[in-house]
């Protein structure tokens, strides 16, 4: 099938979505979260034979892997996006004019969204209910390396449409070839919003290419700050599980920064990582504290490139600063702004770091772990924006809408 019915079939059925109220996509949802259960085994098997073309040293192996435990857990999602309210048609705004007109702001789907993505075949799945619930039809371009999980995921969504008698062409799924990409990058007139989602090259490509308005994704560059004024013990917890907890997403920590004053407490917060064979980059001050303690054959000395990289990997840099300030600048000139972290009880440097810091979330004495969609109570995400037009940080349902005024008169004319 040429790139171009692809098009021609989403745009087509994206006029039905209308149709399916609140009470029918809750039904698609359910259907879709039982059929993956059932389908268990052969999802699984079509993984398999993506996993096998990848090897397993590579950072998106873990993303690309699917697990009876993981198929699970994205069913479990599919229940969470279906019992959580639908977007579209809510009344934003509504005010009646001194000449009588009444205006209403409603909020409406943004049309057909486009996604480009890498390794993550749970993104088919997530990206699917997002976009039915909030009335958007949906055209997918997944890596190459998910190619068999995709097509048996895309057809188990579309199996389940058909049941329910609804346009089964309101999502498409494009061949892997990268010019499916490129093609899609132009599909002005087809799809309304682009959104990439994976490697820093993918996003930057699809946003110096496309001719379809973009919402960027970017990449996780997270830094985690442990002020003169931090909990040791909260240090710990938060660093090893803002790192180990899942080393290939967004939201892992890449970069801690430590206040000079608190060197001594390094050897403390650094022994849960060597247990669970961090490589650590260092600068010259952290690296004199830990040099005796630290296993040596994944220690060393972090370069400049290594402060600013999202490693996607068993692997941080430490950075020693003199003051909070310093802190600041050096999050100011290496975040990706997607999420920052610090560790404090000193009350007016934890007021100016949430002031001051510019990333879609900033926390306070927790795990960046936490930028998810479900964690933030929004069910799923179809991406994390760290763009400030249109939506930021981790986008759900209501970020997948925009808004048409409504206005009603009574035979009004304009002098």
């Amino acid at each position: 099938m040429k790139y171009i019915e692809y098009f021609e079939k989403v745009k087509a059925a994206s006029r039905t979505m209308p149709k399916i109220d609140s009470a029918k996509s809750t039904e698609i949802l359910k259907s879709l979260s039982q059929a993956l259960l059932d389908e268990t085994d052969h999802i699984l098997a079509a993984n398999k034979l993506d996993l096998a073309r990848m090897e397993e040293s590579n950072p998106r192996y873990d993303r690309l892997k699917l697990t009876k435990e993981r198929l699970a857990d994205m069913a479990a999602d599919l229940i969470n996006v279906s019992e959580l309210p639908a977007p579209v048609g809510e009344i934003l705004e509504t005010k009646t004019l001194p000449n009588g007109l009444i205006v209403e702001k409603k909020r409406v789907a943004l049309g057909t969204i486009g996604i480009i993505y890498e390794a993550r075949p749970n993104v088919t799945i997530d990206v699917f209910a997002l976009c039915l619930r909030s009335g958007n039809a949906c055209v997918l371009k997944g890596g190459s390396d998910a190619a068999d999980s995709n097509k048996v995921l895309t057809a188990l969504i579309k199996r389940v449409l058909k049941a329910h008698d609804v346009n089964e062409d309101i999502i498409q799924l494009l061949p892997p070839p990268r010019e499916a990409a490129t093609e899609l990058m132009n599909a002005h007139g087809y799809v309304d919003v682009l959104i990439p989602r994976g490697s820093q090259g993918l996003i930057n490509s699809v946003r110096e290419n496309s001719k379809i308005p973009v919402i960027e994704t970017g990449a996780g560059i997270v830094h985690t700050y442990f002020d003169a004024s931090g909990d040791v013990e909260k240090a710990i917890n938060i660093i090893d599980n803002a790192k180990t907890r899942r080393v290939s997403v967004c939201n892992a920590l890449d970069c801690m920064i430590i206040h000079k004053d608190r060197l001594n407490d390094l050897p403390a917060i650094v022994k849960p990582l060597a247990e669970k064979k961090v490589e650590v980059v260092a600068d010259k001050a952290a690296l004199e504290i830990i040099k005796d303690i630290y296993p040596a054959d994944i220690l060393g000395e972090a370069t400049e490139e290594d402060f600013g990289t999202e490693f996607l990997a068993m692997k941080m840099a430490i950075k020693t600063v003199n003051s909070f300030d310093e802190a600041l600048d050096h999050i100011y000139t290496l975040s990706s702004k997607h999420s920052e972290a610090i560790i404090a009880e000193d009350a007016d440097v934890i007021e100016r770091f949430m002031n001051e810091v510019d990333a879609a979330a900033v926390y306070v004495n927790t795990s960046t772990a936490f930028t998810d969609g479900a964690q933030f109570g929004l069910g799923a995400e179809i991406g994390i924006s760290t763009q400030k037009l249109h939506a930021r940080g981790p986008m759900a349902l209501k970020e997948l809408t925009s808004y048409k005024w409504i206005v009603t008169g009574k035979g009004h004319i304009r002098t």
